[in-house]
């Protein structure tokens, strides 16, 4: 294959228009919190920030990661388990669970995640890892392998004042993982449920205030303040929320997912298919083949940012070339960040028609075999 090279191809500016005229960027709403973070969660773009790194308290929220590290800990959720006397008389918000009764993990974890209980909280440490201390170990470290570099759990519940804290940011970060985990999505969505004789309401109001909320935890003790971590989704853009300290966190959260939905929505870069290139092609009758994305890649963009497309791809290739096979692949930026990329590929095949004995065919002979070639692919 010959010299690789690299071609600026493009340059997109997104403006939104309306009414004939280019749209003035909303100012980012005004917000209670002393801590916020929205991100969208595909891309990982950090779109409104107050103080994201510094650490805090953050009460029940922490229960995200109990929730986490369970799921990741057990296969089976069915399981039913035998209610240990440790497990109950938990302080704080409880589901008051009664030594010697069976449950399974699912229930457990709808009680953990809905009815915020620290029972739950500390029956399912106990059963992924045997302890409690143990299992908070496991949490502080999957905290780590998330990027959560402002994080130290010291329990599965979020009681602790004491070297128990994470940062709006790590608390995104932790969100966006919870997302990837299709039961764990299920449950923070759930607003209402019955499982095993117990009826659960979900404690976070926005299931029912935000349209296009799709979950997450709400916390509170009196250092932490409240707590809140929200999901939603919008025309198949997710975006994650946090606040830290917020006294009016409903209203904050409904208008900083706005606020992402309408100044950031996702535009597309390249559309899977989109021809991106064309390579020549020695040894086939075929002279050059096109080299298409793999996949349609997106990213949020604000009003009047550019986004430029470099292409790698060789600078020919030797028939023969199948179909759908990597032919190189294109980088999107904003500025000097990657915002995405995609493999190229082929959209046809080049058999090799012309070798040696061939160029001593007749021109006729040559097109029947290229014909009958192409029919067969």
């Amino acid at each position: 294959m010959g010299k690789t090279i690299v071609v600026l191809i493009m340059a997109l500016s997104f403006v939104p228009v309306l009414g004939g005229q280019a749209r003035a960027a909303a100012p980012a709403p005004d917000i209670s919190a002393s801590c916020a973070v929205l991100m969208d969660v595909d891309s990982g773009r950090v779109l409104y920030s107050r103080n994201p790194e510094e650490p805090r308290s953050i009460a029940s929220i922490t229960k995200l990661m109990t929730a986490l590290v369970t799921v990741e800990c057990l296969d089976d959720l069915s399981q039913q388990v035998t209610v240990l006397p440790a497990w109950t008389g938990i302080e704080g918000t409880s589901l008051y669970l009664k030594a010697g009764e069976q449950l399974s993990v699912e229930t457990l974890l709808y009680r953990l995640l809905l009815h915020s209980g620290n029972d739950a909280a500390v029956a399912l440490a106990e059963i992924c890892a045997g302890d409690v201390e143990t299992f908070v170990g496991w949490m502080t470290q999957r905290a780590k392998d998330l990027g959560m570099t402002h994080t130290h759990f010291a329990d599965p519940h979020g009681l602790s004042s004491e070297n128990h804290y994470a940062s709006a940011m790590d608390m995104a970060r932790l969100a966006a993982a919870c997302l990837e985990h299709p039961k764990l999505q299920e449950i923070v969505s759930t607003r209402t449920i019955t499982m095993e004789g117990r009826s659960l309401v979900n404690h976070n109001k926005l299931l029912w205030q935000y349209p296009d909320c799709t979950g997450m935890k709400t916390g509170y003790t009196r250092q932490a303040g409240r707590t809140l971590v929200s999901s939603a989704e919008r025309g198949g853009q997710r975006l994650v929320c946090v606040t830290l300290n917020d006294r009016n966190d409903w209203a904050d959260h409904a208008a900083l997912l706005d606020y992402g939905f309408l100044q950031y929505p996702q535009r597309v870069l390249g559309e899977k298919g989109e021809m991106m290139g064309r390579v020549p092609v020695e040894g086939s009758l075929l002279h050059t083949l096109p080299a298409v994305m793999r996949e349609t890649v997106r990213y949020p963009m604000e009003e009047g940012e550019e986004v430029r497309a470099e292409v790698d791809l060789p600078e020919q290739v030797q028939a023969p070339v199948k179909a759908g096979a990597i032919a190189g692949q294109v980088r999107f930026f904003s500025g000097n960040t990657l915002v995405g990329e995609s493999y190229l590929v082929w959209e046809g095949a080049a058999h090799r028609d012309v070798v040696g004995e061939d160029l001593r065919r007749s021109p006729l002979e040559l097109f029947r075999q290229w014909w009958d070639r192409q029919k067969e692919a």
